[in-house]
Parts: structure tokens; sequence; C-alpha cells
């Protein structure tokens, strides 16, 4: 039979201790929210037709998002808390997209992310013993390109008519009007265009 240890005091040299950590940081009623969120988007929400993008719309502004005219999101897309997402018109969720939204998470016009990308608005602090969690948001510009399996990471901010290279992990602020790739991701030139 296994035996169990009491607690003991952390090591003198451990910089964070997750004993000290907040064991529920959320409220009572956004708990409810995020189980009853879960329930409809296992459901109604991930068993919609492919291309039931007004009903999926529906859904989400059921439980608060703001979604713009013809915002389209996959069925496979995870989104942890609709209330803290804002979609402008004509923007894209690509399939298997994970919007890790504990911040808010807006995106704007005409702006696609693509398959399987990761968006992460919510880390810790670990300059702090309890590493208490950190809410902070992230932006997505109009007319903005994410392209497949790429990370944003907390806090960053992607200028209007830039495009994010496949992969890339974005872990600052990206001007406008750049293509930018790579871990970290750089900006590599402008980005131009050609009409007609």
């Amino acid at each position: 039979m296994p035996q169990t240890t009491e607690p003991t005091s952390a090591p003198p040299h451990v910089f964070h201790r997750l004993d000290r950590s907040a064991s529920r940081p959320w409220t009572r009623r956004q708990y409810a929210g995020r189980m009853l969120w879960y329930l409809v988007e296992i459901s109604l929400f991930r068993l919609s037709l492919p291309r039931a993008y007004g009903w999926r719309r529906f859904l989400l502004r059921q439980f608060g998002a703001k979604m713009g005219i013809n915002s389209c999101v996959r069925r496979s897309v995870r989104i942890w808390h609709p209330w803290l997402l804002q979609m402008d018109a004509f923007s894209m969720l690509g399939d298997d997209v994970q919007v890790y939204n504990l911040g808010e998470f807006f995106i704007g016009q005409h702006s696609i992310v693509s398959q399987q990308t990761y968006i992460c608005a919510g880390t810790h602090d670990y300059t702090r013993i309890e590493l208490p969690l950190l809410r902070e948001p992230v932006r997505i510009g109009h007319g903005v390109w994410i392209a497949a399996q790429a990370f944003i990471g907390p806090g960053v901010t992607i200028g209007d008519n830039s495009v994010i290279g496949a992969r890339a992990v974005v872990v600052s602020d990206i001007a406008g009007g750049v293509v930018a790739a790579g871990n970290p991701a750089r900006v590599i030139k402008p980005r131009t265009m050609q009409i007609g």
C-alpha cells in the first residue's frame, strides 16, 4: 500500500510555492458560466453543421461574445470565455484554433486566424512566489492573417494588415503592415499589396 507523506515546507531555493497559489481564482458565477458554456460548446456548438456560422455566432452571443456580421468560427474552435471575445465583421477563426482567453481577445475586420493557432490571453506572474494569474488581453488588428499553428502570447497586439508566418511564436507586439515569422517572431519585411 502506497504511503502518503505529510506536507513539508518547500526547500529554500524554490522560487514559487503552489501551496500559496489561489486555488479558485474565479467567482462562483464565473465557474458556473464556464461549466454551462462547456456543455453548450461540446454539444450544440461542436456538433453543428460545418458551415453553420450563423448558428455558432448566435450561441456565442448568448454567452456575451460580440460578433460582427459574417464573422466565422469553425465548429472545432475551442473558446474558453465567450464573454471576453470580440470578433469584427468578416473575420475568421479556422479549424482547431484554441482561444485561451482568460483576458479579452479582440480580432478586427477581415482578419484570419488559421488552423491550430493558439491564442493565449493568460499567464502567471513568475516573479511572485504565489504565481498570481494574469489575464492579459490579446488584440489582432484589421486585415491580419495569422498562418497555421502560430502561438500568440499574452498581452500581444498585432497591427493592422500584418501577416504572421506559420508556427511563429509571437511574444511581443508586431507593428502594422509587416510580415513577421520565427521563434520568437521578428519582422522580416513590409507587407506589400498588388491590386488588380
